[in-house]
């Protein structure tokens, strides 16, 4: 088994490690700092925009790809290509011009395809027979990677896929030609030229994307058809000994289809259909195989969303599944929810149907496996302790743990998970560390994310440690997950169709309130609200509609306009913005500007190229032409995910005293 480790809590490089399912040691693999590299080798620009997307903010190795066998691994490292042998450990650097990236193996082990500049290579794994196997035509294509949109909103990272024997590959090619184009600034460098992304903005057009087979022989590639006007969007790819899968959606989300691709022509066949009023759900590691070839699907039936073998529903209504992890042999395996906090590992088999994997003496939490050849890794979170805790499990026992090197947070949590109101809203409620509940009178802070596709409220210590900060600084901290966010089934992830404002909104206060009167501690004359992304949004959106409720709020990198985000996530919740401009109106913060009478913290990376910084200048410009006093915190140099250390530790500093200050 393979994983990636750093040395310890401190240390903020990612290493390779090995584990011996049969002797239970742990080997260093390979340590990227004793690997030869020139002084201010920097991770390719692309590489960079990669982990943007996938939210990685490791240094290191931060992934890596083996054959089939796991007898070799490979792994990119500041635009340099690796291989290691994972007999020996002997590890090689392979031919590449410096800016490579998102290697991967071939099933057989022999050959090595990455990215470069755009174009496909493949080298042997001993360095032999390097070649270009398709190069971009002009600066707008590129081969092999994966398109703003899929990256950032579908979780579809790849853009080539190995074929099961080695001896193909299925490559996407994007052509940004008729993608608008933003040019993200850095204000504080001004020398420096404005680096030009393609961004698609809702209701604005999307990269064109297309599929190539490509054979190693040198035979001309044959590029996959299907109706790419009806279904623009290319989600998920599975080629197995089966065949190839391609799955397609439509502009609107509405329609998805599982297409089977004909490997000589390119030509497809519609395999299976799905269709929703609001839209059809991209589900992780779906669609996949079983050893017969029966297909392994998701779909929403009887109010939960349910795996689905062939035509037939294999769970019932009262499992919420979240993803499908691995298929091994008859034994698939997968997440599902009982209760939206918890998330528990699954197995389905047609001898043994459902059953849920929690090993003796282990606290339920959030749970994430991997499973092949009889062996499963579980990795689990809960609330008895923070960090990661993985265990290895072989032959029906438990053969190993992994040990977690990082450090022991220096803050004990006093949390509480209910749930609230007539909604029965999942929530987290936090006290200072020692109070006892009837004690006092302490301001509240709410702490959300509360909007689609995220959850806060969940059964893991790390998810709280940032409000139980706040909470040790004298506040009662509330997070709330309301309608919208996941695990509570289709009906509500879909409620916010059309207005994923005014519900949220409601949700956070009705919860305040029902919070308030089971703890009468909560003092709701001070009542504060920060958030980051859509928290930022629900942060600024409470003081700007009920300032009878909320006294000052904190915003960071909110969305104040949607014409301004991407197109696949606001048009699934809001529709395309020329037949569905209403919508648009009524969850803008711009046109809320002039009612602002509380203070507004508004912070945002000006390196942002997700939710860029225009959002929070075009707000702070609305306030300040009707007259609204606000607070503006640019972050030199920051992305979306403004992850360095410095900057975070104080934004906290920052935002506690704002807050202090606007509640007296």
């Amino acid at each position: 088994m393979l994983f990636l480790r750093t040395r310890g809590g401190t240390d903020p490089t990612t290493c390779l490690w090995q584990f011996d399912v049969r002797g239970g040691t742990q080997t260093l693999v390979v340590d990227p700092g004793a690997l030869e590299h020139d002084e201010g080798d920097e991770v390719p620009a692309e590489e960079r925009m990669r982990r943007e997307r996938a939210r990685e903010s490791s240094g290191g190795i931060v992934r890596f790809s083996t054959n089939h066998d796991v007898t070799r691994a490979v792994f990119d490292l500041t635009g340099r290509i690796h291989a290691v042998d994972l007999l020996s450990r002997a590890a090689n650097e392979l031919p590449a011009g410096g800016s490579a990236i998102d290697p991967r193996i071939d099933p057989t082990g022999k050959r090595v395809a990455y990215v470069e500049a755009g174009a496909l290579h493949v080298v042997g794994t001993d360095g032999s027979g390097a070649q270009v196997l398709l190069s971009p035509e002009n600066d707008q294509v590129t081969y092999g990677l994966a398109e703003f949109v899929a990256a950032e909103e579908m979780g579809r990272q790849s853009g080539y896929w190995w074929s099961p024997g080695g001896s193909r590959l299925l490559v996407a090619r994007v052509d940004v030609t008729r993608v608008r184009r933003w040019y993200i600034s850095d204000p504080a460098n001004p020398e420096r030229r404005p680096v030009a992304v393609a961004y698609p903005a809702a209701g604005t057009d999307n990269a064109d994307v297309t599929l190539h087979l490509v054979d190693l022989n040198g035979s001309p590639s044959v590029e996959v058809h299907w109706d790419r006007v009806s279904f623009e969007y290319v989600t998920r790819v599975d080629w197995s000994e089966h065949g190839l899968l391609v799955v397609v959606q439509s502009r609107d989300q509405r329609t998805m289809r599982i297409l089977d691709v004909d490997l000589t022509s390119g030509a497809t066949s519609v395999v299976r259909e799905d269709s929703d009023d609001a839209w059809v759900d991209i589900v992780d590691g779906v669609p996949a195989r079983l050893p017969d070839g029966t297909l392994v699907w998701t779909a929403d039936r009887d109010g939960a969303k349910r795996i689905v073998i062939g035509d037939e529903s294999v769970t019932g209504p009262d499992l919420e599944v979240r993803d499908v992890l691995d298929v091994d042999g008859d034994v698939l395996v997968f997440r599902a929810s009982t209760t939206p906090a918890e998330v528990g590992v699954y197995t389905w088999s047609r001898l043994e149907g459902v059953t849920q994997m929690l090993p003796e003496g282990v606290a339920p939490g959030v749970w994430r496996a991997r499973r092949a050849g009889g062996t499963t890794v579980l990795a689990s979170s809960n609330l008895e302790a923070p960090g990661v805790h993985v265990s290895v499990h072989s032959d029906g026992r438990q053969v190993g743990r992994i040990e977690s090197l990082a450090e022991t947070p220096a803050i004990s949590l006093n949390v509480r998970l209910v749930t609230l109101g007539d909604r029965e809203l999942s929530a987290a409620v936090l006290f200072p560390k020692g109070h006892a509940p009837g004690s006092g009178k302490l301001p509240v802070l709410l702490d959300p994310y509360g909007g689609p596709s995220f959850q806060r409220v969940i059964s893991a210590a790390g998810a709280y440690l940032e409000s139980q900060w706040f909470a040790d600084q004298g506040f009662a901290v509330l997070v709330v997950d309301g309608r919208g966010t996941p695990g509570r089934g289709p009906e509500w992830d879909r409620s916010v169709r059309g207005d994923y404002a005014a519900p949220v909104l409601e949700d956070q206060v009705d919860a305040l309130v029902a919070a308030a009167a089971a703890w009468p501690d909560l003092d709701l004359s001070r009542v504060a609200i920060r958030g980051w992304s859509f928290g930022g949004f629900l942060a600024a959106l409470a003081v700007l509609r009920r300032p009878d409720v909320f006294h000052v709020a904190i915003a960071g990198a909110p969305v104040t306009d949607d014409h301004l985000y991407d197109t696949h996530y606001t048009e699934r919740y809001l529709g395309h913005p020329d037949r569905e401009p209403a919508n648009y109106a009524r969850v803008s913060l711009i046109e809320d500007a002039p009612r602002l009478t509380r203070p507004l913290m508004l912070i945002h990376g000006l390196s942002d190229d997700n939710v860029v910084v225009a959002h929070t200048l075009r707000l702070s410009g609305a306030l300040l032409a009707a007259g609204r006093e606000h607070t503006v915190l640019p972050l030199t140099g920051a992305t979306h995910m403004a992850n360095d250390e410095t900057v975070q530790e104080n934004l906290l500093l920052l935002e506690l005293a704002f807050i202090r200050r606007a509640l007296g």
